[in-house]
């Protein structure tokens, strides 16, 4: 009897996916339903929670450090999203050109920035951009008779130390992605465009960003998520997270702070819910800007 229901076509299905159906709840639903009920109490470790209803919601909208910290994310999130999908685009189909050559090079080392940590990558980049006369930046500015500048104690300045280092550490990973979308774009395409004269740009522009669109879209809501969700990279940068009038807080830095640093469980728990919101609102709009939601005919 078992193993006839072991080997049912019907059950086989619904056993393979028992794991991830195990895993989503305990390790999604689970935590978003105990984050959504502690953003209505008064959590403090060592005492008994206490319901306050809408207490935290409310203190959030009036909370300017917050709104800074949404504007951190936002902007960081938009200057990544400028560079972080073209480029890579640029990058993947110059590589995938067949007349390239040293590829596997190129991709190699694309890609390594990936696989250092982020604690050492943070670490380095803000010897890089530190004030002293002696850093890298600092002294490549030196050449050209620029005087020494605090990258980090300046908002824009920040901002660009932020992405620098996201965009070391991910354009590698997003040009795979796209790698891997232009190699299921026929050849038969492109000789075609060629034999009626099409040009280099016409080829890129008509043939393969469409065809591009289903990675680009993933890559676009990948890289909306980790904008918006970005923390360790600024803890690094600013070696802690208390930067020179909170140019650094991010969304998560801030939640870090009420929860961890400041033991405000409830209150942080209703800084997560609000950023899943934004987070879900963002890309469910552009994933229904772009028409992934139509049904096919």
């Amino acid at each position: 009897m078992i193993k006839r229901f072991l080997y049912s076509q019907k059950v086989a299905p619904y056993v393979f996916v028992l794991p991830f159906i195990l895993v989503f709840l305990v390790f999604w639903v689970y935590p978003l339903g105990s984050s959504l009920s502690m953003s209505f109490q008064k959590v403090t470790l060592g005492q008994d929670a206490q319901w306050i209803g809408l207490d935290n919601y409310t203190k959030l909208m009036g909370d300017k450090t917050f709104f800074k910290a949404v504007a951190n994310s936002a902007v960081y999130m938009v200057l990544t999203l400028l560079i972080l999908i073209p480029f890579p685009m640029l990058f993947a189909v110059l590589i995938n050109n067949k007349f390239m050559w040293g590829r596997e090079f190129f991709k190699s080392s694309f890609f390594f920035p990936a696989l250092t940590s982020v604690v050492v990558a943070g670490t380095i980049f803000r010897l890089m951009f530190g004030e002293m006369e002696g850093s890298m930046i600092n002294s490549i500015l030196g050449m050209f008779g620029i005087e020494p500048m605090k990258f980090l104690k300046s908002q824009v300045t920040g901002y660009i130390a932020l992405v620098a280092l996201a965009t070391w550490r991910w354009t590698g990973v997003n040009m795979l992605y796209f790698l891997s979308g232009l190699k299921n774009i026929p050849d038969d395409y492109y000789e075609a465009a060629s034999i009626d004269g099409a040009s280099a740009w016409q080829k890129f522009t008509r043939i393969t960003m469409p065809l591009l669109k289903p990675t680009t879209i993933y890559v676009l809501t990948i890289s909306i998520y980790a904008g918006l969700a970005m923390f360790i990279e600024s803890m690094m940068l600013w070696n802690g997270n208390n930067s020179p009038k909170n140019i650094g807080l991010t969304i998560v830095a801030y939640l870090y702070r009420q929860g961890i640093e400041k033991n405000n469980l409830g209150y942080a728990a209703a800084v997560g819910i609000v950023l899943l919101a934004i987070t879900m609102i963002i890309n469910l709009s552009q994933l229904a800007f772009s028409g992934m939601f139509k049904k096919e005919d």
